[in-house]
């Protein structure tokens, strides 16, 4: 018989209080007697979100009860998947007896079982049960599986319990337990252990983290790290927070090891915070005990250590910042003292149209560097500054297709200088400023739809100080770039600024490929009045003249990209040279960055500094993945850092396999290398980020 759609509103007595109906859809149907219902063929089952399929029904109406035939399949509304031969269900498909049944749980973790018994339209108890989330081939065992005597899944509290329980590996018991809990995959939160991690270390030895979860409500956790080795006793703890604008974390450690006599600790926090006003807060907090504590355990690859709290606004014409921040330094020879440690500023900026055309801007601003050290000089001067600034610019499009830039502006500033006797104590300067910028771009289409633009720039500036002449807290690692060529002023901050008449000119070539390949090149250089005495040496900005900068970048389908940049002084050649170099496919990532300084005394640099810094991630096949990393300095001809990790996964299993190594030292750090194991099964709540690709089923 061909297949007939039979709609029947079924109004069944045990569906109280709103007595829902379910739709019942067959081949064919019949009456047998006045209480019961038999349903045969392609049967499927409708009520509230539950969907049922079976070979056979039988709607019992004295009792309220499905007698199932199978194959049977049935997804709950919440997604939850169940397989069986026969069962006996009540007609909300919640509760009931299901026979040679499996169960699946979001997509990734089953469960099969002699019988399930569903009750309370809450509880799913399964007998001689096996839980898995890897790929079953046949008869033959999954790469792991949880046996137990009986499963309880709670669907409400989204938790399996497993009673006389034992893990096997390829159908081999690894370990048994007498009972556990374990969450479902759509559980995002709950009290328990996270998956440990092994870390091993020349310093610390071969060690073991095993983190505890703890909620504190919806919007608070709590995660309690033990790391144990046979040189360190060490309590790691995160703390998190959501608020309904705004989020705090928090994350410490403190240890007991053989390394130093005393106790070490560290403290990371962060947090932002939405405010009325589309005012944003922000804050972090960074302590350690000793310079060397994060690097001798992992934590941080820092030198200096930054707290600070902030508060910003940025409208469509005004930007408003203020900040507090405190450093700590972790380097051999820097004292907090003399850092300063201490930096606050605030500032405030708007623009607006005025009628006569261009734009009007305006800035209030003060900023406060202040020293521990009351010594006599730059390790114990003290310094404040506030001051006002005012520009406007315009910009047009002339004749022959020159377009024209336009700047004039005036600062005022007033500066307050403590413990430094060549400066003096208070201190008033004017600095009127102004400048033009001309640019020809010029536009030529080659053949097969290439693109040529060459555009030639010639730039003009201006600027004059009236008053006394600060100390330079803010500007004093400032290089020249392609980003500050045509600038009226390149110090990065407030406290320095160019004088005297300046010209910059300098051309930049750019093709569009009709391929898609881009490439640029630019050089230029600065001719002044009077030579910049404020600037290193190697910052390619000192004297009359600058060095030639020449930079270039080439872009490429597929993710090729090369920018680099240099500096070359007419007498001493090359000052700086930086390049970086990244590629990648589907399958291949690659990074490179290039660095080479000449010597600077004023930077603290003797001798020439030059490194690469290479990194690699490749997916060697479906499941495995490779990633190295490498800092190698060339100078010394010797490598700074090195590591390599490696990741096997599939559906149900993730496994991290990583080594380091950090092959300098200082009288503070030491070198080490660092071995680390990991990993985490799928198809539990702790385990989702598994889910990569199934593993086949061989013949």
């Amino acid at each position: 018989m061909r297949r007939l759609l039979l709609l029947l509103m079924l109004w069944f007595p045990g569906s109280a209080g709103a007595q829902g109906a379910a739709t019942l859809v067959a081949d064919t149907v019949q009456l047998n007697g006045e209480d019961q219902l038999i349903a045969s063929g392609n049967v499927e089952v409708f009520f509230e979100g539950n969907q049922l399929t079976a070979s056979q029904i039988i709607y019992d109406q004295t009792s309220d009860t499905f007698e199932v035939t199978g194959p049977i399949f049935i997804k709950a509304a919440d997604g939850t998947i169940l397989t069986a031969t026969t069962a006996t269900l009540d007609p909300q498909l919640e509760n009931g007896i299901l026979q040679g049944a499996r169960i699946v749980l979001d997509q990734q973790l089953q469960l099969a079982a002699n019988q399930i018994d569903r009750r309370a339209g809450r509880y799913s108890q399964l007998y001689k049960s096996s839980a898995t989330s890897c790929r079953v081939c046949g008869t033959g065992p999954p790469l792991w599986e949880i046996r137990a005597e009986r499963v309880v899944h709670d669907l409400q509290e989204k938790q399996l319990y497993f009673r006389n329980a034992t893990f096997h590996v390829r159908g081999v018991p690894l370990f048994w337990l007498p009972a556990m809990r374990l969450p479902d995959p759509t559980l995002d939160r709950a009290t328990g252990f996270l998956v440990p991690m092994q870390r091993n270390t020349t310093q610390l030895g071969f060690g073991i983290k095993l983190p505890y979860f703890i909620t504190l409500g919806d919007s608070r956790d709590l995660t309690v790290t033990p790391y144990v080795s046979p040189e360190t006793r060490t309590l790691e703890l995160t703390y998190r927070q959501a608020f309904l604008r705004g989020y705090i974390e928090a994350n410490a450690a403190i240890s007991d090891d053989t390394l130093q006599e005393e106790n070490r600790s560290y403290i990371f926090a962060r947090g932002n915070f939405d405010l009325n006003r589309d005012y944003k807060l922000a804050f972090d907090i960074e302590a350690v005990s000793d310079p060397a504590y994060l690097a001798d355990y992992g934590y941080a690859d820092k030198d200096r250590l930054d707290s600070a709290i902030s508060l910003l606004r940025v409208a469509d014409a005004s930007l408003f910042q203020t900040r507090f921040i405190y450093y700590q330094t972790l380097r051999d020879g820097e004292s907090n003292a003399s850092l300063p440690p201490i930096i606050a500023d605030i500032n405030y900026e708007e623009r607006f149209a005025p009628t006569f055309g261009g734009t009007l801007k305006y800035r209030a601003s003060a900023d406060l560097a202040h020293r521990y050290s009351n010594t006599d000089g730059a390790a114990g001067r003290d310094l404040a500054r506030g001051g006002v600034a005012g520009a406007w610019q315009n910009s047009w499009v002339l004749p022959q297709g020159f377009v024209a830039d336009a700047e004039i502006g005036v600062r005022t500033d007033f500066y307050v200088v403590q413990d430094d006797s060549a400066f003096a104590q208070n201190d008033l300067r004017l600095v009127p400023s102004a400048g033009v910028t001309l640019r020809w771009p010029m536009a030529r289409q080659g053949a097969e739809g290439t693109t040529h633009l060459l555009e030639p720039t010639v730039s003009l500036g201006w600027a004059e100080l009236y008053g006394g002449t600060p100390p330079n807290e803010d500007s004093t690692r400032t290089e020249l770039d392609r980003a500050n060529l045509y600038a009226i002023s390149r110090y990065a901050g407030d406290d320095a600024v160019e004088t005297g008449a300046q010209v910059a000119a300098g051309l930049t070539w750019t093709r569009y490929g009709a391929a898609g390949v881009t490439s640029s090149l630019s050089f230029g250089r600065i001719m002044r009045a009077d030579a910049a005495t404020g600037f290193t040496p190697s910052s390619g900005l000192d004297g009359q003249q600058s060095d030639w900068l020449v930079a270039g970048q080439l872009i490429a389908p597929g993710g090729f990209l090369i920018d680099a940049r240099s500096l070359w002084d007419e007498t001493d050649g090359l000052r700086v040279a930086d390049s970086r170099i990244n590629w990648q496919n589907d399958t291949l990532t690659l990074r490179a960055n290039f660095l080479w300084l000449g010597p600077d005394a004023q930077e603290d640099r003797t001798g020439t500094k030059s490194e690469w810094t290479l990194s690699a991630e490749s997916k060697l096949s479906e499941t495995w993945s490779l990633d190295v990393d490498a800092r190698y300095d060339l100078v010394t001809d010797r490598p700074v850092r090195a590591g390599i990790g490696l990741r096997w996964r599939n559906e149900c299993v993730t496994v991290d396999v990583s080594a380091s190594r950090r092959f300098t030292s200082s009288s503070t750090v030491e070198s080490s290398t660092t071995f680390g194991l990991s990993g985490t099964i799928g198809g539990f709540s702790t385990g989702r980020a598994a889910g990569g690709i199934a593993t086949g089923c061989g013949n």
